[in-house]
């Protein structure tokens, strides 16, 4: 049993990234017609596409009704970033669900959340660890954010089970080749001297060219990065996104995608549409000349099923209902081809 897993032959319903927004993944499945076990009358399959967890009120519910769902045969679960910066203790912006050190820091935007029992962490991360990365048959593949040849080939011989010291092996080597030339120290003291205005919106550090160049470096040399958090380069200017100034940026990757079999993905944030005429904020910029419910690349073989539900803690801070935000859960289903809305709506994809 390998990193990259077979699919079923079902009709599937690929949900995107959930970010502990448990009450919409609730109505999302009754949307699809499951019920709490998973079934369907049609026997149709439900797939993740990863990132369940962090920035919404409940990470932990989310996990657990996904594990549940998983153990009664009628669900897989790929693992997105965020459940990696878990399993390898990187305390991340909205991780104050299962990170004491973020508590405080995610009361600012998040709060109120669930919080995860210390004596159900360790069973967080054993169902977290021996997930897979990619899955795929011959009609679709399905991966957090990147398909790349290099990057599959590269972890298609790693056993489940060992994700987390195959990400630290290949990070050793990244921080190995910057170790050497003296970037990491660079990095590491940038990272100190500006912390507190790394995720001050208000009040931005300068262009650090250290962390620019360290994590875009850091990002290509680990194939699990590749595929669950996407390919990048050093940003031109520094941009705030994921409340933290960031100096890497995600490129389109699938300009490049030439393969015949689809792919699935989430991370990307997309939106289904503006909000008061106003423009996609930074994260969805890569999808501005992209119908909402388009695929997209070079031979139009790629789709991002992510429609940004983690920003909907912004609509709890300004009293904004769930019928009014543009932050959706969604589902792919396949094969129909077509997009199912938390909120009750269905769209055809071209």
């Amino acid at each position: 049993m390998y990193l990259i897993q077979p699919l079923p032959e079902n009709p599937l319903d690929i949900i995107g990234d959930v970010h502990g927004e448990y009450i919409a993944l609730l109505a999302l499945l009754t949307r699809l017609g499951y019920n709490d076990q998973g079934q369907h009358r049609k026997d149709r399959k439900l797939v993740f596409v990863g990132d369940l967890c962090d920035r919404g009120p409940d990470s932990y519910a989310v996990i657990k009704l996904v594990q549940h769902l998983v153990q009664q045969g009628n669900a897989q679960v790929i693992l997105g970033n965020h459940e990696i910066n878990l399993l390898i203790n990187d305390a991340k912006d909205g991780s104050g669900w299962f990170f004491d050190e973020r508590y405080e820091h995610d009361q600012k935007n998040y709060a109120p959340f669930h919080r995860t029992p210390i004596g159900e962490r360790q069973a967080i991360r054993e169902f977290l660890e021996n997930l897979p990365i990619a899955l795929q048959r011959n009609d679709i593949r399905i991966v957090h954010a990147a398909w790349t040849p290099a990057a599959i080939a590269a972890i298609s011989t790693v056993p489940l089970g060992q994700i987390t010291t195959q990400f630290l092996a290949w990070d050793d080597i990244a921080r190995s080749v910057a170790n050497e030339s003296g970037l990491y120290d660079r990095y590491l003291h940038e990272k100190q001297k500006w912390a507190k205005e790394l995720e001050d919106e208000q009040d931005p550090p300068p262009f650090l060219h250290a962390i620019a160049e360290y994590e875009a470096m850091q990002q290509m040399v680990n194939p699990l990065k590749v595929l669950t958090s996407g390919v990048e380069q050093q940003a031109t200017t520094p941009f705030f996104a994921g409340n933290r100034w960031r100096f890497s940026d995600r490129i389109s990757w699938w300009n490049g995608y030439s393969d015949d079999i689809p792919v699935v993905i989430g991370h990307y944030w997309r939106l289904f549409q503006a909000q008061n005429g106003k423009t996609s904020p930074r994260y969805s910029q890569l999808f501005k000349n992209i119908a909402p419910t388009g695929w997209h690349g070079k031979n139009n073989k790629v789709f991002c099923i992510d429609y940004s539900v983690g920003a909907r803690w912004r609509d709890r801070k300004t009293s904004r209902t769930v019928e009014k935000s543009r932050f959706k859960l969604a589902a792919l289903q396949w094969p129909e081809n077509q997009v199912v809305f938390d909120t009750g709506e269905v769209f055809p994809t071209y």
